[in-house]
């Protein structure tokens, strides 16, 4: 029994003693002045979390309750925001000018007009691809299928005279600027062409005609070359080659 007290001792060991129990219950105010001292210690935190959401407002906030204010100089003054008036138009982005191409096509089928050498320096194919189409519907109306042999030779013809040009000439030209010029050119071989549907060229007025509308087309395509590349004094250099390519097309009009 007395290892049993003395562990009970040991285990209920503490600094607390019956003497401390009587002291603090004879001082009344003892309760009273904790009391005081949590109630001080209260009242000098700030009262931040009691604070209604509406007093962290601003006064110039005429919006509501979690809903931003409007502001319109925030968008109007957006620059990616944009009005259709400002966008350019479809076929501008395409790159398709049906004015330049009109001028182009005066300018062939004039061919003492002079050429403007601004606007014929373009790759521009959309009226190349136009006469060519027309070429072979031509073609075909006068009972001849030859559509592989039109853009057959008009790539291969573009070619030689990219490189042509590109040795004539200091400033140099793409190819797409020797497409768009040959396929416009290629305006009075249509015209051959249609002719064709309605009576034979494989007489002496057809060579005629055909000899004539080789000279058309390549002295055409010689002056927009010379107006385009500044080459002064080389247009009959330039007529020559081309005079042979729009002569692979008379063949294959007339024959």
């Amino acid at each position: 029994m007395s290892n049993l007290g003395q562990f009970d001792s040991d285990f209920y060991q503490s600094n607390y003693t019956i003497e401390n129990q009587e002291q603090s219950g004879n001082e009344p105010h003892a309760y009273g002045n904790l009391y005081e001292s949590r109630k001080q210690q209260a009242s000098e935190q700030p009262p931040s979390a009691f604070i209604p959401s509406e007093m962290f407002i601003p006064s110039g906030y005429s919006g509501q309750f979690l809903q931003p204010e409007s502001n319109p100089d925030y968008y109007s003054q957006s620059s990616y925001i944009d009005s259709f008036d400002e966008e350019p138009p479809l076929l501008e982005e395409l790159g398709i000018n049906f004015d330049h191409i009109w001028q182009k096509t005066l300018t062939v089928l004039n061919p003492l007009k002079p050429a403007d050498g601004s606007i014929m320096n373009e790759t521009d194919l959309t009226g190349p691809i136009l006469f060519f189409v027309a070429l072979g519907t031509t073609l075909l109306l006068a009972g001849k299928v030859q559509f592989g042999y039109v853009y057959g030779m008009s790539a291969i013809g573009c070619l030689g005279i990219h490189g042509l040009l590109n040795l004539m000439s200091s400033s140099g030209v793409s190819y797409g600027c020797v497409a768009s010029v040959l396929g416009y050119c290629l305006l009075p071989m249509v015209i051959l062409s249609s002719c064709a549907i309605f009576f034979s060229l494989q007489d002496t007025f057809g060579t005629v005609l055909a000899l004539v509308v080789i000279g058309w087309c390549s002295l055409s395509a010689s002056k927009i070359f010379i107006s385009a590349l500044d080459m002064e004094g080389q247009q009959l250099l330039i007529a020559y080659p081309c005079a042979l390519l729009y002569g692979l097309f008379a063949l294959l009009t007339v024959f």
